[in-house]
């Protein structure tokens, strides 16, 4: 990846926003599963500033902790996620370090089976600001990168579990809660391919309206591409691993089919084919991932389209 670019390309932020009213996490899960597939997430991007935008669709399912698809539950959503990075040109620590801001802003429809208040409820609001405080790069031999980043979600959403409107039936738009999420990446940039493992973990602080504390998860987003002259080919990959059981009232409320919220932990994994053109110093990304497999969360079908460039 040494094309200035293509470069623009590498810039990686979790974001959220896959959940249901019955899965384990009280609604949306802290990373937007996949929407880092097609970067250079070890890498980042030359000196300057850089707007990312995510326009990313999805429609899911409900599966329960057997992966079986039963309950009647839909959820379709439009998740459009600009992102500004500035890519200070500064050295820490021997890496290049980078800092940034997300708005993300969705479209949330929930459907459930013969409830007709849940049809034609959609809505639109503004999910979590997200600060990026801190992105370290290292560039190591043997043409890989290695990135430590932190991202922290605010509790400002426009509606969320415990600060609803009146006229929203719907879960809410974010989370009211912060959350803390490191992020660790890899990325093997050799002769046009990017082989990437984007990993983060997600710390959850406790809703304090619900008494509901979300479990801690891992996210990891997955990329084998090629550059074919102004094109890029490949496959990407996402999966989410929740690693701690629910806790508070809330969340005994909830999950009263799990004797301690044991076997309500969400678990996906989705694949699918990735296409980038290259415009100059314009780049965009197309995505697309199926789920095969799920627990106890919604999943189905995710598209995403990712336009990247430099302010200057």
């Amino acid at each position: 990846m040494t094309n200035y670019s293509k470069k623009v390309l590498v810039i990686a932020v979790g974001l959220a926003m896959v959940s249901t009213v019955i899965n384990a996490q009280e609604l949306w899960d802290p990373h937007l599963r996949g929407v880092n597939e097609g970067l250079a997430a070890g890498a980042l991007p030359p000196e300057g500033v850089y707007g990312i935008i995510n326009s990313y669709w999805a429609s899911y399912k409900q599966y329960d902790n057997a992966g079986n698809n039963s309950s009647g539950v839909k959820l379709d959503a439009l998740v459009e996620v600009p992102i500004i990075l500035w890519s200070t040109g500064w050295k820490v620590l021997g890496a290049d370090y980078a800092m940034g801001i997300a708005q993300p802003f969705d479209y949330t429809n929930l459907k459930l089976n013969n409830d007709a208040a849940f049809s034609n409820n959609g809505h639109w609001g503004t999910f979590n600001t997200i600060l990026i405080p801190g992105q370290l790069s290292w560039s190591l031999a043997n043409d890989v990168h290695v990135k430590a980043g932190l991202d922290i979600y605010l509790p400002d959403a426009s509606s969320s579990p415990g600060h609803l409107p009146a006229n929203v039936v719907e879960a809410g738009s974010g989370n009211n809660f912060w959350t803390v999420q490191p992020e660790f990446a890899v990325s093997w940039l050799h002769d046009g391919w990017n082989v990437t493992v984007d990993a983060n973990y997600a710390y959850n602080f406790k809703n304090t309206t619900t008494d509901y504390k979300s479990g801690q998860e891992l996210g990891i987003d997955y990329t084998v591409a090629k550059n074919l002259g102004q094109w890029t080919v490949g496959l990407g990959a996402h999966q989410i691993i929740q690693l701690s059981n629910d806790s508070g009232s809330g969340a005994n409320t909830v999950h009263t089919n799990c004797a301690n919220n044991n076997g309500c932990k969400v678990s996906t994994f989705g694949l699918g084919p990735l296409l980038g053109y290259n415009f100059g110093k314009v780049s965009v990304m197309a995505e697309y991932n199926h789920a095969m497999s799920a627990k106890n969360e919604v999943a189905g079908d995710i598209f995403n389209v990712r336009l990247a460039f430099p302010f200057q």
